[in-house]
C-alpha cells in the first residue's frame, strides 16, 4: 500500500480504506454478507477513508514489480486456484481478484472496507466476472462467509512491511476461513536492516545551511539535524549506500504467524562494515516470498551470517516468486526506510556495527509503529526512538 503525503519525508504510509454498511456486491449475497459491524475507532476510520483515492490505487497497480509478481505467484499456483475458493484481503480496486478469476477460481470474495469496493464491483461486472467474483464491501473481521476458502491473497505489506499493520487482518481470515493445507499468497515475509551512508542527502539537508548564498546560516543546523532524523523517511537509496551485508530483523511465515508476535519484534544484529565511510542511518527494505504450504521457505533466522543469506538467495529456484524492494533491485512504492542519525559516525572497513531494535505497535493508534534503535561501533553508542505515523 501507499501513503499519498509520505514519498521522500516521513512515513504515514500507504493507505488502506474501509468500512461502510454491508452489501455483498456482485455473486450470490447468501454466500457471504458483513454482519453486525463493531464501531469503527477514528484511526481506522482514516485509514480506510484513505484508500478510498484513487491515486493510491494507480501507484500500487502501476508497480509493475508489485503487480507483476502477484499475477506470476497466481499463474504459478494455478492448480491451487482452479475450482477452488479464494479470498481477497483488501482488494482495492480487485485487480487481484480478477487474476484469481482468470487463473479459474470457482469464486473469489473480494473483501474492502473502503469505498474503492463500489468501483471494484463495476470492475468486476465490466469483465463479466459476476457469477465468480463477489465483492464484500465492509472489514474483513465483520464479514460472513458461509464457507471456507482455499485460497487466501493479499497485498499487506506496508512501508518497512510492518507498516499499517494490516497483516492481523490477513492472519484473522487464515485462523477463521482457511481450509487446513490451504494457499496463502505471499506466504512468506522477510524485513532486512543495514547500516547506510548518504552524504548526499546529509549534506542537501543539513550542511547546506552553513552558507546560503554567502549566508552563514548555521543556526539552523540543529534544527536541521533533528528535522531529518526526527521521523523515519521513505527514500530510494542504491546498493552503493549500504554499507554492509544486511541482517535480517524479522523473518514473518504466514502460515504461523500470530497477530501476538506482531504487537513488538526485539532483534539484535551485528555486521562488518565493508568500507571507510561515516554511517548515516539504517536502512530497511523487505522481501516477500509466494510458497505453498507444503514449499520451504528460504527461511533468514535473525542470527544468519550474512553470507549464508546470500547464499540462500542464490539456491532459490528461476521458478521462485519473489517480490523485493531492496536498494540494489529494481525501485518499487514502498521505496525504502530510512532512520538518520542527528550526526554520521565514521566506520573503518571491517569494523563492527552492533546493536538492536524494537519495533512495536503504537498504543496511540495501532497502525503506527514505534522503533527503537540502539547502535554501537567503535567505543560509540546511539539510542535512537522515533514513530513512524
Amino acid at each position: 500500500m501507499l501513503p499519498s503525503h509520505l514519498n521522500g519525508h516521513s512515513a504515514l504510509g500507504r493507505p488502506r480504506p474501509r468500512l461502510s454498511a454491508a452489501a455483498a456486491a456482485s455473486g450470490d449475497s447468501a454466500a457471504a454478507g458483513v454482519g453486525a459491524a463493531a464501531p469503527l475507532e477514528e484511526h481506522d476510520r482514516i485509514y480506510f477513508q484513505s484508500y478510498s483515492h484513487l491515486g493510491i490505487h494507480e501507484a500500487m497497480i502501476k508497480d509493475r514489480v508489485r503487480t507483476d509478481a502477484y499475477h506470476t505467484a497466481i499463474m504459478r499456483h494455478q492448480k491451487f486456484i482452479e475450482g477452488k475458493v479464494a479470498l481477497d484481503v483488501g482488494c482495492g480496486t480487485g485487480i487481484l481478484s480478477v487474476f484469481c478469476a482468470r487463473a479459474g477460481a470457482k469464486r473469489v470474495y473480494a473483501i474492502e472496507a473502503s469505498e474503492i469496493a463500489v468501483q471494484a464491483r463495476e470492475i468486476v461486472k465490466a469483465n463479466n466476472l459476476t457469477d465468480q467474483v463477489v465483492v464484500i464491501h465492509g472489514r474483513v473481521e465483520d464479514v460472513d462467509l458461509e464457507e471456507k476458502v482455499d485460497v487466501i491473497i493479499s497485498e499487506w505489506m506496508g512501508y518497512m512491511l510492518l507498516y499499517e499493520s494490516m497483516l492481523p487482518s490477513v492472519l484473522f481470515a487464515r485462523d477463521k476461513w482457511l481450509k487446513p493445507g490451504g494457499l496463502i499468497l505471499p506466504s512468506h515475509a522477510t524485513l532486512f536492516m543495514a547500516p547506510i551512508t548518504n552524504p548526499e542527502r546529509y549534506e542537501g539537508s543539513v550542511d547546506f545551511w552553513h552558507d546560503v548564498y554567502g549566508i552563514n546560516m548555521s543556526a539552523l543546523v540543529p534544527l536541521a539535524k533533528k528535522f531529518t532524523s526526527e521521523e523515519p523517511s521513505i527514500e530510494t537509496i542504491g546498493g552503493e549506500n549500504v554499507i554492509s551485508w544486511p541482517a535480517v530483523f524479522k523473518h514473518i511465515d504466514c502460515y504461523n504467524f500470530t497477530a501476538e508476535e506482531f504487537k513488538s519484534i526485539t532483534t539484535k544484529y551485528k555486521v562488518s562494515s565493508m568500507m571507510l565511510a561515516p554511517i548515516h542511518g539504517f536502512g530497511f527494505w523487505f522481501e516477500v516470498e509466494f510458497n505453498g504450504p507444503a514449499e520451504s521457505s528460504h527461511n533468514f533466522p535473525s542470527n544468519l551470517d550474512p553470507l549464508e543469506i546470500i547464499q540462500k538467495k542464490r539456491r532459490r529456484s528461476s521458478e521462485d516468486t519473489v517480490l523485493s524492494t531492496a536498494p540494489e533491485d529494481e525501485p518499487t512504492h514502498w521505496q525504502q526506510t530510512i532512520l538518520y542519525f542527528p550526526d554520521p559516525i565514521e566506520v573503518k572497513q571491517d569494523q563492527i556495527i552492533e546493536g538492536s531494535v524494537t519495533v512495536s505497535q503504537s498504543e496511540e493508534n495501532p497502525r503506527f509503529l514505534n522503533i527503537h534503535l540502539e547502535c554501537t561501533t567503535g567505543g560509540q553508542t546511539l539510542v535512537k526512538d522515533c514513530a513512524m505515523r
